[in-house]
């Protein structure tokens, strides 16, 4: 008896229309949106185009104008107040005998600084040799010169012949040479020099000293392995190092003495403060002529510090302390590194695969 195949039945489906879920089709209405469409993310190119929504901060812009606003009342008290009496001011400014304090003034400063540094690079050079008695003598010079305060340090100095009234010099526990008195000798301008030196060479050790311990030491060791004397060290390789670590502290020690040496008034040295004040003693326009000292301190410490800055910059020459960003290669290919790996910018990866 002959059989017929019987076709089985097809379990394909005709395809859903487009838009439709096959499995609960809607009966009508709009077609939710495909899996796809809700798992779109946006490339590296959209993110790259979009625009970047700056951030707003409020509190900001409200304590600026409330400090605009402070400066503004401020600069209208100085000129609006007539009891500045400016007119005064303007007539004593360039007068002789502030001329002269100004000389006296200047004079110091640079007088003291600079003895001051050169006895200062000693007591770093004693402080950092081999030598325990050295090292010991100059910790106890710079602990004993920092704990007494400058104006007592003046004050002492210029009684100094109340202490000892006689020097001389000779031998020790022997005869002596020349001997002369101190009644005359230590004047208010040699005590302050004295005593402002001592002061400024304690500090400008610590000074050097800090900025010669900043250079790492394997740059000595490899000094050294290049056959390198120490003197050539020291002038080519450390010091040139340690001036960026030195340079600010030492800008800023140079205007603070400038402002210190107003405590020589003390002591009847005629510097700028003590020729204003000898000033308003007999005319009793004390607020004038206290204005005319420090305006010229303000000019004074304003060039400094203009001088500094640029000292600053020639020694930071070549790093990211000079406030100029590098170009170049070693630019770029640190911008390219930095993309290179981050994940937003995968894609540069095999355009700098060639590069490492």
């Amino acid at each position: 008896m002959p059989q017929h195949d019987t076709p089985a039945p097809s379990l394909r489906k005709d395809p859903a229309p487009a838009g439709t879920d096959p499995g609960h089709p809607p009966p009508g209405g709009d077609a939710p949106p495909s899996l796809s469409a809700l798992d779109h993310r946006p490339a590296d190119r959209e993110l790259l185009t979009a625009r970047l929504v700056p951030l707003r901060h409020p509190g900001q812009w409200v304590s600026a104008a409330a400090l605009l606003v402070l400066l503004a009342m401020a600069g209208h008290t100085l000129v609006a107040n007539k009891r500045f009496q400016w007119g005064i001011v303007g007539d004593y400014f360039l007068s002789h005998d502030i001329l002269h304090g100004l000389e006296l003034t200047l004079w110091l400063t640079a007088a003291v600084m600079t003895s001051g540094y050169l006895l200062g690079i000693a007591v770093a050079a004693m402080r950092l040799s081999g030598n325990p008695v050295l090292r010991a003598v100059s910790f106890g010079y710079v602990w004993l010169i920092r704990s007494v305060p400058p104006l007592v340090q003046l004050l002492f100095w210029f009684e100094l012949a109340s202490l000892y009234p006689r020097l001389s010099v000779g031998v020790p526990f022997g005869p002596e040479f020349v001997h002369f008195r101190t009644a005359h000798l230590f004047s208010g301008v040699l005590a302050a020099y004295v005593g402002l030196t001592l002061d400024v060479a304690a500090f400008s050790s610590e000074i050097v000293r800090g900025g010669i311990l900043a250079v790492d030491p394997g740059q000595r060791e490899a000094a050294k392995a290049l056959g390198l004397g120490e003197a050539r060290i020291f002038r080519r390789i450390v010091l040139p190092q340690a001036m960026p670590a030195i340079v600010p502290a030492s800008g800023n020690l140079l205007i603070g003495m400038l402002k210190a040496t107003s405590i020589v008034s003390v002591i009847a040295v005629e510097d700028l403060l003590y020729s204003a004040q000898l000033i308003y003693n007999q005319n009793f326009l004390i607020i004038p002529l206290l204005l005319v000292a420090t305006v010229w301190y303000i000019i004074l410490t304003t060039v400094l510090s203009i001088g500094q800055f640029y000292v600053e910059r020639h020694y930071a020459r070549g790093s990211r302390r000079g406030g100029r960003a590098r170009s170049g290669p070693s630019a770029r290919g640190f911008w390219q590194l930095t993309r290179a790996n981050l994940p937003l910018f995968g894609r540069t990866r095999t355009d700098l695969a060639g590069l490492s």
